[in-house]
């Protein structure tokens, strides 16, 4: 069986839409989740961010890897998916919370407590501020990389990642005291 050069494109974008989509769905996941803070449309924008990258691959330039393009990707399909429903300040509501049976109940549900909080937090900081802190802590990305990502200069992830903290650490303790 002959296949012609059109297929054979197909065929290859078919196979390396699976390697990226393995490789780095459940981290794209995460991301999505922690902008948008509801598991069904975290899935649906994911699943948007693959068919975008599936209609692009040709395009892309390999200017950068593919993890900072479909994280790229992610972000701006998340903002659109807030602008679209006009979500703003959504709380965290973890469906299910690992079992760890080294720790008590009540330590447990407080570091649930905290975690939640944490999250609803970040989530109501402005974009700018919101998108550094995600990939910076959850990404575990280096400045250099966000830079990459964000297409924003280094000195500007400095300034948002230290003005994001600030201004989290300062909602976090009011929230404490308001308890």
């Amino acid at each position: 069986m002959l296949i012609n050069d059109s297929n054979e494109l197909e065929i290859t974008k078919d196979v390396l839409l699976d390697q990226l989509m393995l490789k780095y769905g459940s981290e794209l996941k995460r991301i999505a989740y922690l902008y948008v803070n509801d598991q069904v449309e975290c899935e649906d924008i994911i699943q948007e961010v693959f068919i975008t990258c599936y209609e692009n691959l040709s395009r892309f330039r390999h200017e950068a890897s593919y993890k900072t393009w479909l994280i790229r990707i992610t972000i701006n399909k998340c903002k659109d998916h807030r602008k679209r429903l006009s979500i703003k300040n959504l709380i965290y509501k973890p469906e299910i919370y690992p079992s760890n049976t080294s720790q008590s109940s009540e330590n447990v549900y407080f570091k649930q407590q905290h975690s939640s909080e944490v999250i609803e937090q970040i989530a109501s900081l402005s974009g700018k501020y919101k998108e550094v802190l995600i990939l910076y802590y959850y990404q575990e990305m280096n400045m250099r990389e966000i830079s990459d990502v964000l297409n924003i200069s280094i000195n500007t992830v400095k300034s948002r990642l230290l003005r994001g903290k600030v201004t989290l650490q300062s909602k976090l303790e009011r929230g404490s005291k308001l308890e």
